[in-house]
């Protein structure tokens, strides 16, 4: 992919600086660097970013994230640094800022969200030409899903039963239709569908499937176990 090609496609990394599951969550060590480091790199060595920005509210986040390469033109109001607060108006800011100190309007934004530190360059690139070549409003990624709906169970004074009443029977994983499920890695969208329909994904949404290995979403200790783990058998890989 032709770097020309990429103009006005922005990266946002949102990473604010509270965590109650995992303390500073986006600056813990992975591989020996911070978390949110993975996400810069991979934003940085994808062909289809112009620009990475990275949303904080955090003054150490964003001198992390200024030495390794990202953009941190202002920091995030403490509105949108809430437990609460959605990723949506957080983007809408970042497009707003820009637009007003630099009269800056890109036309295509990639989500990156620090804690899907195992997302490679290549997976960026995928999901930005897919959008580019299908017209398509966005694009998200996902994964197969490590449980089927269709296996899953509720409990009703304490009898087993089936979570989808409707659910057809399968005795064999083997039989089973594939199912997928957002795995938080990437989203692609166009600037209109943030700031005129106000919501990251549009009418028009494509998949972009990636494996297991690289869908790890950093949310628990064990999770950061298994990334660092995956992490290292890549680098032995190399």
């Amino acid at each position: 992919m032709d770097k020309s090609e990429c103009d006005n496609c922005l990266a946002i990394i949102p990473a604010r600086g509270g965590s109650k599951g995992l303390p500073n969550k986006n600056i813990l060590p992975l591989g020996g660097k911070p978390i949110i480091v993975h996400s810069i790199e991979a934003a940085r060595a994808a062909q289809c970013i112009q620009r990475i920005v990275v949303s904080t509210d955090s003054p150490e986040i964003a001198e992390i994230a200024r030495h390794h390469g990202a953009d941190v033109p202002f920091l995030r109001p403490a509105e949108l640094a809430q437990d609460e607060a959605p990723t949506l108006p957080v983007m809408q800011h970042v497009l707003s800022q820009l637009a007003t100190a630099e009269g800056w309007q890109p036309e295509i934004i990639v989500l990156l969200q620090p804690t899907s530190p195992l997302r490679q360059s290549e997976d960026i690139d995928r999901a930005v030409t897919l959008l580019r070549e299908t017209g398509a409003d966005s694009v998200v990624s996902v994964c197969l899903s490590e449980h089927h709906p269709a296996w899953m169970k509720r409990i009703e004074s304490g009898r087993v039963l089936p979570f989808l009443d409707d659910a057809p029977a399968y005795a064999r994983r083997q039989d089973l239709p594939p199912v997928y499920r957002l795995n938080g890695a990437i989203y692609v969208t166009r600037r209109r569908v943030l700031q005129d329909e106000n919501r990251i994904l549009g009418c028009d949404t494509r998949a972009l499937i990636m494996d297991p290995d690289s869908s790890v979403d950093i949310d628990t200790a064990l999770d950061l176990k298994l990334a660092s783990l995956i992490l290292q058998e890549r680098q032995c890989r190399r």
